[in-house]
């Protein structure tokens, strides 16, 4: 049996309450999941990279699942939860 991990990818930038919100939001949906969920998570500042500084300065936090955008701003925790569920 085949186990594919979702990625996730939190685009933010310190010092941003959104993006604490939105680290809150993916640990407890991380949590109720446990360790069955196959999920990584990989966090991308605007501040490192010109290009997504461009596309995303007026839309963090952005999360992405699978390289699609998720979600702009503000996070849904049971939407996120069926979103990891569907990619597995």
């Amino acid at each position: 049996m085949v186990v594919s991990t979702t990625r996730l990818t939190l685009i933010g930038k310190p010092d941003c309450h959104l993006c604490d919100d939105a680290r809150a939001v993916i640990a407890s949906v991380l949590e109720d999941l446990g360790d069955g969920a196959s999920v990584s998570l990989e966090e991308l500042s605007i501040h490192d990279d010109p290009e997504l500084n461009e596309k995303y300065w007026d839309e963090i936090p952005v999360l992405m699942v699978d390289g699609r955008v998720h979600a702009i701003w503000r996070l849904d925790a049971e939407r996120l939860k069926a979103a990891i569920l569907a990619s597995a």
